[in-house]
């Protein structure tokens, strides 16, 4: 995986990092930084969504707490909304007028999202990590997005090609990974070894449970994927 390669950097979105904290996996970021060259960030918006707002939630507020300490610790660093305002309400502009459902508009993304890909664009870094699947698709296969958007709106979807093709040439080289992705690398490495259990193909069932575990907390990974991630690492 492209993790072994020699990186600058890696943008966070909440996705990723809400996975790994509900997982109790948020401390294989410290171990993933310390094995490459290159630093975790996220952008201050998607610091509101991790950090600022939930601690305001009883239900959230000590998953905050955990990702406020690694921010702490400089383990996910953070870059300042004055940075990427401007590009993020750029890309924010165009990625909700590539879709039109039936003469208007979609909105598809979110602030944070396209500020994290504003962050990516700022630092010219090798990843971006995200685990909603719109943003995903945005990004990898904008056509199937549309297929997407139309089979869950019922009609048809329009595509303004000016603005998509804008927008291709600026996030269109950014390359994506998600949760599924990285506990599967901590797998790989090792780190995870500690939670082998005395049953039955117990390093399946270790990463078969990881990897579950990302998926129902958000990830957009399907069954199929899953079983394909298992069937290989047992050929390793």
């Amino acid at each position: 995986m492209f993790m072994d390669e020699l990186m600058k950097s890696i943008v966070f979105d909440a996705g990723p990092i809400i996975s790994l904290t509900t997982n109790n996996l948020l401390w294989v970021l410290r171990e993933l930084e310390g094995r490459y060259k290159g630093k975790f960030y996220i952008a201050e918006a998607v610091k509101n969504e991790l950090v600022d707002k939930p601690l305001t939630i009883k239900r959230f507020k000590f998953e905050a707490l955990q990702v406020s300490r690694y921010i702490k610790e400089d383990v996910i660093r953070v870059i300042g909304k004055k940075q990427l305002k401007q590009k993020t309400l750029e890309l924010l502009t165009l990625a909700n007028t590539c879709f039109k459902a039936r003469n208007n508009f979609v909105r598809i993304v979110h602030y944070g999202e396209m500020a994290g890909l504003a962050a990516c664009l700022n630092l010219n870094s090798d990843a971006f990590s995200v685990d909603e699947r719109t943003t995903r698709l945005l990004i990898e296969n904008p056509k199937r997005l549309a297929q997407i958007l139309g089979h869950k709106l019922h009609t048809r979807i329009e595509v303004d090609g000016e603005n998509l093709k804008k927008l291709g040439k600026l996030i269109g080289g950014i390359k994506v990974i998600r949760s599924v992705e990285l506990v599967t690398i901590a797998y790989e490495k090792g780190l995870l070894d500690n939670y082998l259990a005395d049953v039955k193909e117990p390093r399946k069932t270790l990463l078969d449970s990881i990897l579950w575990g990302v998926k129902l907390n958000g990830c957009s990974v399907s069954k199929r994927e899953i079983e394909q991630i298992i069937r290989l690492e047992g050929r390793k």
